[in-house]
């Protein structure tokens, strides 16, 4: 029997938190979860409808967190099992719901079961992983690659065998067709749902099955870098991505998945989607109520952002949505921050406002990275100070996912700006960036004209639009400066417009459309309308109820 559910999550606004970068309680130049209870308040002013904690379990941190050592504990650099208990109590009293990163696809190789799995070719957990044999030659099985360089096949000593990693040779791959690598993966999901967390987002979720046979990936030729899901530079994305993820057993798994969620009120996934049509995988996988409640892809994560390129994103989306439910989100702890992205050395005021106007418009729920309300720019982190493996290994070209991950500015004249609470302490595990000071927290709260406060008016008025939040989406015909639609709920439609260039812009409405009203209390700005012609500033913004 399914639990309630109150759809909370249903165009809900999921505030991202980076714990190694957003508070540091104890000095040790380490945020962690007393640092991130004792800041919720500004998350909750802002108006999310819930926090994402980017993972915080035992590892050896490799790859910062998402090389689990142990699913079921927290790391000691983060605090205690009773720490999360707090902050999760203190979340819920301030109305947030919590939400955690679950990594399920790989393990560290410091787990207890990969540990015991490579021991020999016959111990109880010999099969937990994905192993095989080297090509007569001995080469790899075949010509998988990791997403951080290189073969995707590691050789091992003890077994003489390669095992899988899509990531780094010390994130073995987990063999989900094993039944009880399932069935301990769903344990360590309920472990939490018992500690009262409000959902999960799945790491990597497309990547739990390999193809049984190993068949090579077919090649694509070198990209042209114009994809915003491919990096250019590495040689992963010269392939079809046909037989290393996106099997269709997964849908069984997250069916599984779904299965133990409904036993618990209000809960909710998103799930992480990296593939090569990111948006038919995303509906995919959240169609028919009985798998993700809600996905993202990366096509509004990379460098392309004008109104022809989203106009065609959304296109696509509205050609295979079907019963799916997306979660949009412009910047992440794994991309380039959105102020830069899109804006440059210098991103424009207007810009930003566009930028977050714009994520909170669309049809479906929304992640928010933190300082995304801030608008910070990616920080510059020279190479000596890089800790991001995926960042050293293709340094230059790809400076890694460092200049994202750099301490919160809280207050613009406390030391590291206001990351740790004790004087004297640790410096930062990243330095903290000088271009953020002038942005901090405490600067902006004091700023009427700040994107801090568009963003918190924003919120509030956002949340008194049911068509903003869960209504229908009709895209308006392609026009090379602006981005329009107009959502629908019931007898409400509203239209949203953004001229996503740096000149003055003109829109002309349908024929059939008359607006009856200018939504200014949304806090937007930079157009004006006369009878059916649209007027837009360069970055303007106009929210209008249509007749």
């Amino acid at each position: 029997m399914k639990a309630p559910n109150s759809n909370w999550w249903r165009g809900g606004v999921i505030y991202q938190i980076y714990p190694r970068s957003f508070a540091d309680s104890n000095g040790d130049g380490i945020g962690d979860l007393p640092g991130i209870t004792a800041r919720l308040d500004h998350i909750a002013r802002l108006g999310a409808d819930g926090i994402w904690l980017s993972p915080f379990f035992r590892s050896p941190m490799k790859d910062f967190g998402y090389d689990v050592s142990d699913y079921c504990d927290v790391d000691p650099m983060f605090g205690t099992l009773d720490d999360f208990k707090v902050l999760v109590r203190r979340a819920h009293e301030l109305g947030l719901k919590v939400m955690i990163d679950q990594v399920l696809s790989h393990t560290a190789d410091q787990h207890p079961w990969f540990v015991e799995s490579r021991a020999s070719l016959d111990n109880p957990k010999a099969d937990w992983y994905v192993w095989a044999d080297a090509k007569d030659d001995g080469n790899p099985p075949n010509n998988w690659l990791s997403i951080f360089g290189g073969s995707a096949w590691q050789w091992d000593t003890r077994r003489c065998q390669y095992y899988l990693h899509n990531f780094l040779t010390s994130q073995p791959d987990l063999n989900f067709h094993h039944p009880e690598v399932q069935d301990a993966l769903l344990g360590t999901v309920k472990f939490w749902l018992d500690l009262g967390v409000d959902g999960y987002r799945l790491d990597t979720a497309n990547f739990y099955f390999h193809d049984r046979q190993l068949r090579d990936n077919p090649g694509r030729g070198r990209p042209t870098g114009e994809d915003p899901a491919v990096n250019a530079v590495n040689p992963y994305g010269w392939q079809r991505h046909m037989h290393d993820k996106s099997q269709p057993e997964n849908l069984v798994f997250l069916q599984r998945l779904r299965a133990l969620l409904d036993q618990y009120p209000d809960t909710t996934m998103v799930g992480e989607i990296g593939d090569d049509d990111g948006l038919a995988r995303v509906a995919e996988y959240t169609s028919g109520g009985d798998k993700l409640h809600m996905a993202y892809c990366f096509d509004l994560l990379g460098v392309a952002h004008g109104a022809p390129f989203i106009h065609g994103v959304m296109t696509r989306f509205g050609e295979v949505v079907g019963s799916g439910w997306p979660c949009w989100a412009l910047s992440n702890h794994d991309v380039v921050r959105v102020a830069t992205r899109w804006g440059g050395d210098r991103p424009p005021a207007a810009l930003l406002r566009l930028a977050m106007a714009l994520v909170l418009s669309l049809r479906g729920s929304v992640c928010l990275y933190q300082g995304e309300e801030l608008g910070l720019p990616e920080a510059d982190v020279a190479f000596e100070d890089l800790q991001d493996p995926y960042g050293i290994t293709m340094w230059p070209e790809f400076k890694g996912r460092d200049g994202c991950r750099t301490p919160f500015p809280w207050s613009t004249t406390a030391p590291d700006l206001g990351f740790s609470s004790v004087a004297g302490g640790r410096a930062p595990w990243l330095p903290v960036a000088a271009s953020h000071r002038a942005l901090a927290v405490d600067v902006q709260q004091a700023d009427a004209d700040s994107l801090l406060n568009h963003t918190r008016a924003l919120l509030a008025w956002r949340r008194g639009q049911p068509a903003l939040r869960d209504g229908e989406m009709t895209l308006l015909p392609l026009h090379d400066q602006v981005l329009a639609w107009v959502r629908r709920s019931g007898h409400e439609r509203v239209l949203c417009a953004f001229n996503l260039s740096e000149g003055e812009a003109v829109l002309n409405l349908p024929a059939h459309e008359q607006v009856a009203a200018v939504l200014s209390d949304s806090g937007v700005r930079g157009a004006t309308v006369h009878d059916r012609t649209v007027h837009f500033d360069p970055h303007g913004v106009l929210f209008a109820r249509l007749a």
